[in-house]
């Protein structure tokens, strides 16, 4: 690994002073709420900022308007999640009026957006921070510096990204848990942004994933979700990440999940652990995003129909269950009904257990954004109406299939709707509810599939011999 990438031992020290500075300070607050947007990735981040804020003193408050600091973990794939920050934030100037020494502060992916940090700066003079995704690690420095100087600061750091190992974390469940494996994207897709927010890809060095993921075994931890952009590429892709996978199956966690994967980096080392590795869920999150060629190129995902469906051939070939979950786009520059047409043969093909589908949002900055787009919105909201109404078909028959199968569930939580019931995910994926108390969260229960429904399955508890 490149060492400039890796933030240094001393520079570590230095924020875990600045953490104590602000743990002194007779006035600053004591309680922060974190709301995070946006996927997994900012998910475990918001792990981390967290952790932080512990050091620095702080404890979690549940309910945001009670925090004394509140932060924005945000994301900006999409301009409505942009706009949803935007507006969340605006909301909290209300709120700053009545509670002047109230902190609010703003990190992420869109703060990291080129231009962001100054807009914010000149339009919202009542947030008081402002960092980026990749200076992240220097939270104590910034909040001890609005604290001392009692002034706006806005830090967004112009580089590749960097990795800082040892960071604090809170993680919000006990029994499952998020490992980053590696950051950024060097795919540069014509529609998205995240290379440019994110930064270049960089991997994390394996002993220090394996270092961590066994202290998680270690707290008891059931379930472990490697994360990264394209997990596929870790250190370059080829056979890197199914090593990485055999080692960290090694350490006897009962279940490994991953996400994301790009097709074209899917290698048949990958494949082939499918049919091998014993904690390996029967699970792959395989974005396609279109099924025509022409589209495909011009999205620049590097792979054809062709070769994704080979693709998912080999994997149902060495794991006949495997269930699959994909990302669509619908209504990109340019689509013809023939080609969303496409999309919907190939989506009859795969069977996808689920899909999440959305309408092209042009993101300023990438390529995409500067293409002609014909299509009007009303026939785009027509097409993701007909792909919805296909996959939610095709994931019914899925979900009846199940019916009737024993299935481990490893249960995550109370049923809002009735505190009789819990719910779990099955190997494969599946959500399943059935009747139970709040002792059986972060245990694996066999469970009976007795019913399906639009989106998850209902059940029983058995016991077997």
């Amino acid at each position: 690994m490149n060492e400039r990438l890796v933030v240094s031992e001393s520079e570590l020290a230095r924020q875990r002073d600045f953490a104590a500075r602000v743990r002194a300070l007779p006035e600053r607050p004591r309680s922060f709420h974190v709301v995070t947007m946006g996927c997994q990735m900012n998910e475990r981040d918001s792990e981390t900022i967290a952790g932080m804020l512990v050091e620095m003193g702080l404890r979690p408050e549940r309910v945001r308007e009670r925090a004394d600091l509140i932060l924005y973990n945000t994301c900006c794939v999409r301009e409505n999640a942009e706009n949803r920050a935007l507006g969340n934030v605006i909301w909290l100037k209300e709120l700053k009026k009545e509670r002047p020494e109230l902190l609010i502060c703003v990190g992420g992916c869109m703060a990291q957006e080129a231009g962001m940090a100054e807009r914010i700066k000149a339009m919202y003079p009542f947030i008081d921070l402002v960092f980026g995704t990749h200076n992240m690690h220097r939270l104590p420095e910034y909040l001890c510096r609005v604290l001392e100087e009692r002034r706006q600061v806005v830090e967004v750091a112009q580089s590749d990204g960097v990795i800082a190992e040892g960071l604090p974390q809170e993680r919000v469940s006990p029994f499952s848990a998020f490992v980053n494996i590696m950051y950024g994207c060097n795919n540069f897709c014509s529609y998205c942004i995240v290379p440019y927010v994110r930064g270049r890809e960089r991997s994390r060095e394996p002993e220090a994933v394996l270092e961590e993921c066994k202290r998680l075994v270690d707290e008891g931890v059931q379930e472990i979700m490697l994360l990264g952009q394209n997990v596929n590429s870790y250190r370059g892709g080829g056979s890197e990440f199914a090593e990485l996978l055999r080692r960290v199956d090694a350490l006897g966690v009962p279940r490994i999940r991953f996400m994301t994967s790009h097709p074209k980096d899917l290698s048949d080392e990958l494949i082939a652990a499918y049919g091998e590795l014993a904690h390996l869920m029967p699970a792959l999150h395989l974005p396609v995003q279109a099924g025509n060629d022409e589209i495909l190129r011009e999205m620049n995902r590097r792979y054809t129909r062709a070769h994704y469906l080979e693709l998912v051939n080999k994997l149902r070939s060495v794991r006949p269950d495997v269930g699959l979950t994909s990302d669509i786009i619908v209504g990109f520059p340019g689509e013809t009904e023939a080609q969303f047409e496409d999309t919907l043969s190939l989506v009859r093909e795969v069977r996808y257990d689920s899909a999440f589908t959305f309408i092209y949002s042009r993101r300023a900055g990438t390529k995409a954004a500067q293409m002609p787009d014909p299509t009007p919105q009303e026939e785009k909201t027509e097409r993701i109406q007909r792909l919805i109404a296909l996959q939610t078909e095709i994931t019914s028959e899925i979900l009846s299939s199940q019916v009737g199968k024993r299935e481990t569930v490893l249960v995550e939580s109370v049923s809002a709707r009735d505190e009789g019931w819990v719910g779990g995910k099955t190997p494969r994926g599946h959500m399943v509810n059935f009747p139970g108390n709040a002792d059986l969260i972060g245990k694996f229960v066999r469970v009976e599939i007795r019913s399906a429904g639009r989106n998850t399955l209902r059940g029983r508890q058995i016991t077997e011999v």
